[in-house]
């Protein structure tokens, strides 16, 4: 009798012990969201990806997520009718037993999937959490992803509008070998230029990709009173002077530590293979995660700040592509090795595209102004996102000292001149100002108290 009792004791506890689990709602925290888009950036090393082409993989599934958080929390507006082309997301039919926070994870999940190459990777992951989450609330979490799946249709839609998919079968680059100051590819690989037709996909919040053409760069001239020499012999001088200071000297850590290069080609002997790295936009978009996590962000406020950065970086890209290839101008290590010093080379590999103006400049002072505009000014900040590479911390006392920081960078490398640091950077902040008047009413929230 007693261990018949005991049977049913233990079933009717287990049974409860069910039926309290089913009840509990599932719980998303800023760092599963963290946690999803490192695995993201891990994939993208992997598989590769040109900066511009990064930007994109970042941009989308972060609006995915955003928008369904807008939908239910009043804190943030959706940006349908502030993005080009971008039209309000499904409502749900039923918002009973919605966890919109679920929702927006797996809307971001399943973006980030079908915008890399190495699905499986990201479905392993993505399978891991799928499992917890069923077993907290498998009701909850199905009722969430009918719902993102909705969203995920809406957003692919849109997004395959942007005209990457014909881009892919636009012609090479041509390189002009009769001007002298055309760009020509590069050692050690001499890649041909990358996305010489980035400035036709479709721009998120600026106009068009030529809205803030920058001023034209110094006219090409071998003249030893010229704008363009003297800032040709800046980058001999600069980088020669660093080079014999050793590896530990600030310029050589800096450009280092900026560098940002997902492909550089190292030969020995014979053989040539790649090193892989995160893309100058994945950097920002780590100093994001920084930030979010100094401050205690909760998930929705940063995927709000995920995406406002995201969405500057991505028009960053558009905006700088479109200069490059338009005064499509030759890199310091050209004109040095066949003017100057035969036997030169730049402390980083040279970048296989034009020169003018700076993706770091660009991009980073895109970045950097919107980080501003949601965390503050004077916001301190110590940067690890290179640790994974060997490269140790650098702290900063904001976001703009950063962004200037990496700008310089390009200078101690040996792969930009003055001008494209100095004018990409006011390229991407004046960008990132328009940018943030369009965007004004995104988020309900005031700056942060570190202002």
């Amino acid at each position: 009798m007693k261990r018949i009792l005991f049977s049913f004791l233990s079933i009717l506890a287990i049974a409860m012990s069910s039926c309290n689990k089913e009840e509990q709602p599932i719980t998303v925290t800023s760092e599963d969201l963290h946690h999803s888009i490192d695995k993201v950036v891990q994939v993208m090393i992997h598989d590769i990806f040109s900066p511009p082409v990064a930007s994109r993989i970042f941009v989308y599934p972060d609006i995915a997520a955003y928008e369904i958080i807008a939908l239910n929390d009043p804190n943030y507006n959706s940006l349908a009718g502030k993005l080009n082309g971008l039209k309000p997301i499904p409502k749900p039919e039923k918002t009973e037993g919605i966890n919109y926070q679920v929702a927006a994870l797996i809307a971001h999940h399943e973006i980030s999937k079908t915008l890399i190459f190495s699905e499986e990777r990201i479905a392993k992951f993505q399978d891991s959490i799928y499992s917890e989450w069923k077993e907290i609330n498998e009701k909850e979490f199905d009722v969430s992803k009918a719902y993102a799946m909705k969203v995920i249709d809406h957003i692919k839609i849109w997004m395959n509008k942007d005209n990457y998919k014909q881009t892919r079968t636009m012609p090479k680059f041509t390189v002009n070998t009769d001007n002298p100051s055309r760009w020509q590819p590069t050692p050690p690989a001499y890649m041909d230029g990358i996305e010489p037709h980035w400035n036709k996909i479709r721009t998120l919040a600026i106009d068009s990709a030529s809205q803030f053409k920058p001023a034209p760069p110094p006219e090409f001239s071998l003249e030893k009173d010229s704008e363009f020499f003297k800032e040709t012999m800046e980058v001999y001088n600069v980088t020669n002077k660093i080079t014999e200071e050793g590896d530990t000297s600030e310029g050589v850590e800096i450009a280092k530590f900026w560098d940002c290069n997902p492909y550089v080609s190292v030969t020995r002997g014979h053989l040539m293979f790649a090193t892989k790295k995160i893309t100058p936009g994945a950097h920002w978009i780590g100093i994001t995660k920084i930030a979010c996590r100094k401050t205690n962000s909760d998930f929705n406020k940063t995927i709000f700040a995920y995406t406002k950065t995201a969405i500057a970086i991505f028009d960053g890209f558009i905006s700088c592509w479109d200069e490059k290839y338009r005064s499509n101008l030759i890199r310091p290590e050209t004109v040095i090795n066949q003017h100057i010093d035969e036997n030169w080379k730049p402390i980083l590999q040279t970048p296989p595209f034009p020169e003018y103006s700076s993706g770091h400049s660009v991009v980073s002072g895109a970045a950097s102004s919107t980080l501003t505009s949601i965390f503050g000014d004077n916001f301190a900040f110590d940067d690890d996102t290179e640790l994974p590479y060997g490269i140790p911390v650098r702290s900063f006392p904001s976001f703009n000292k950063a962004a200037e920081e990496a700008a310089l960078s390009r200078m101690y490398g040996g792969i930009h001149y003055t001008a494209a640091i100095e004018i990409g950077l006011e390229q991407g902040r004046s960008m990132s100002d328009y940018i943030l008047k369009k965007l004004e009413g995104m988020s309900n929230e005031k700056i942060a108290e570190n202002k």
